[in-house]
């Protein structure tokens, strides 16, 4: 533990030489140390620490400089957060990372100069080491936790006369979703389609005419991916997701969807809309259950549309965010 404060202070006596002597970026040399080995590395920034202090310490800049630098410095690991890599759960599949955040501290004293001392913190996020690419074809239930944020999918095969309600809905709370949409039901109503991506949601693959996945062999089941992913090319989609209908999969099934490029993702709550439930049912059923990276599974349903204004609400209530599947399952932090 001590070993790592110290890497910090040292690091920041490195950042305060690149700020007061004005001498260009320091990430350029502090990348070239990150590929040195660790016991390399402290020894570096040792030595660069004994020359910071000295530039420190030689009157380059004023009285009210060195002190505004001393308290960003002081403050700025408070702020820091490190990178959440991605992860297989045994129950859950792939859990996506989360970028870190660090204080830039060279922005920081710049904009805090001009804000007449005040600190004006300027942040940078941090990738992690291991994104959900990087671990394979796996089914995704939810996002990262740390991330507080929901998305609601909404699988459409048919009940076209709840789309419209749906969508006024999400426009008056100012919420995009991700509409996974059947090939089929997508080649007889491109027009509805085109007014849900004009909304400004996200268009995704739910196979082409519903079948259960895990029961096609390796043929059939890329047609029924291919002939979708063709229809939203056509509508100018670039699609990544791809849900299997009734959520029925096997690993051919994820393996041939990661071959078009498209993560295979199901849900973390169902609100079961397709038995008809009551909207105060499906309230009921989802809102104690919330939580960050949740991803809420419904259909265009005379229940699923009566309940969406209060569901959204419920999910503002637990402070969390509302955006597409693709948004939620990225890496990238929400805006402070």
């Amino acid at each position: 533990m001590g070993h790592s404060k110290g890497w910090v202070v040292v690091l920041c006596f490195v950042m305060v030489a690149g700020v007061l002597t004005w001498s260009g970026p320091i990430d350029a040399y502090i990348q070239s140390v990150k590929q040195q080995e660790p016991e390399s590395r402290y020894a570096y920034y040792q030595d660069r620490s004994r020359n910071a202090e000295g530039l420190y310490m030689s009157g380059k800049a004023n009285d009210a400089d060195r002190l505004l630098m001393e308290k960003i410095m002081q403050q700025a690991e408070q702020y820091n957060e490190p990178a959440v890599d991605a992860k297989l759960d045994p129950v859950w599949k792939a859990i996506p990372g989360y970028n870190g955040r660090e204080v830039d501290v060279e922005q920081t004293y710049k904009r805090s100069k001009t804000n007449g001392g005040e600190i004006e913190w300027v942040f940078r996020e941090t990738e992690p080491a291991i994104q959900l690419e990087d671990i394979g074809p796996h089914p995704v239930y939810k996002g990262n936790p740390r991330k507080k944020m929901a998305a609601f999918m909404i699988n459409v095969a048919w009940g076209n006369e709840y789309v419209p309600d749906m969508l006024d809905t999400l426009r008056e709370h100012n919420v995009t979703a991700t509409f996974f949409l059947d090939g089929s039901w997508l080649e007889k109503n491109e027009a509805l389609a085109k007014q849900i991506l004009e909304a400004g949601h996200e268009l995704s693959n739910h196979a082409y005419s519903h079948p259960n996945m895990s029961q096609l062999n390796r043929q059939q089941a890329r047609e029924q991916i291919q002939k979708t992913e063709q229809l939203l090319a056509r509508m100018g989609v670039t699609n990544k997701l791809f849900a299997p209908p009734s959520g029925d999969y096997n690993q051919q099934t994820v393996d041939i969807a990661a071959e078009f490029g498209l993560t295979t993702v199901l849900w973390t709550l169902d609100t079961v809309d397709w038995k008809k439930p009551t909207p105060e049912w499906i309230i009921r059923r989802i809102s104690p259950r919330l939580e960050p990276g949740a991803m809420i599974l419904m259909h265009p349903t005379s229940s699923s549309s009566q309940a969406l204004d209060q569901l959204i609400k419920e999910v503002h209530s637990k402070d969390l965010s509302l955006g597409t599947v693709s948004d939620l399952l990225s890496s990238k932090r929400l805006p402070r």
